[in-house]
């Protein structure tokens, strides 16, 4: 899966383009309402953060994210759009200490699947909701029903890749699991645990090149072909631009996807 503050080839869009369809489905689900104080978990560059401001327009908007390079980038954009109620923060937010009961509203757009610790996490985030405050996130569902996560794994499987895959980076798919994250936020204090089925096109660039270009910056995929050896790289992508070449249409290149939009209480 790739990181927020990936370089962004020349005519992608970047990664606010490849999740255009998801991020329209977030919003309506989210609800912001015009006095809301909304904390935005993982917030990359900030699209959604911006969007909750500019809907919050008397209340306003945290974003945090663990990287340097897109909180600054988060900041450039809120500048540029003058947006005078959106503040970003370098944070971990497992062990941020947000101010208590602050905020009416936590969202997040696929950035909560990455915590060591995801129990100590949603609690911390709890504590930082006002009584009666929502939890939207948006997660992925299980790999074997995401098309764009399989058709890149066994482009870069292959016969002499599959033990280099396997052991490649972090799991996307760690809040995959319904009964599981009931329970995981259940038991931080979270109620009213509830799941709704997305799937949207994800969208990899106007064309082949570009979209091997984004992928390749995928962190799992520079670790699985730093474990190759450059003729079974070569190889590899190889077969990913053939399998790109199979999804490039009138739209681009486009993938099946299927998400989970997580709400809770506190």
């Amino acid at each position: 899966m790739i990181n927020a503050d990936q370089r962004q080839p020349a005519g992608h869009g970047g990664y606010d383009a490849e999740l255009r369809r998801h991020n329209e489905v977030l919003r309506r689900a989210c609800g912001i309402q015009f006095r809301d104080r909304v904390l935005d978990i993982g917030c990359g560059t900030g699209q959604t953060t911006r969007q909750a401001a500019r809907t919050a327009q008397a209340g306003g908007a945290l974003g945090v994210d663990v990287s340097a390079p897109a909180i600054e980038r988060a900041l450039e954009l809120a500048r540029a759009e003058q947006l005078n109620n959106v503040a970003f923060e370098r944070a971990d937010a497992q062990v941020y200490r947000f101010p208590q009961e602050r905020f009416d509203l936590a969202i997040s757009r696929f950035g909560t699947m990455f915590f060591d610790d995801p129990g100590a996490a949603f609690a911390n985030i709890r504590r930082a909701l006002r009584p009666a405050g929502r939890l939207v996130m948006m997660v992925w569902q299980a790999h074997d029903r995401n098309e764009w996560d399989v058709a890149i794994q066994r482009s870069l499987t292959g016969p002499e890749g599959s033990a280099a895959v396997a052991s490649a980076g972090p799991d996307p798919f760690s809040l995959a699991d319904p009964p599981a994250v009931t329970g995981i936020l259940e038991a931080a204090g979270f109620a009213d645990v509830t799941f709704a089925d997305v799937r949207e096109p994800m969208y990899f660039g106007p064309d082949v090149a570009t979209a091997l270009d984004w992928i390749r910056g995928f962190a799992s995929t520079t670790e699985t072909l730093n474990r190759l050896d450059p003729a079974a790289a070569a190889r590899a992508l190889g077969r990913l631009r053939t399998m790109l070449a199979a999804h490039s249409g009138d739209k681009g290149v486009r993938f099946d996807s299927r998400a989970w939009i997580v709400t809770a209480r506190r």
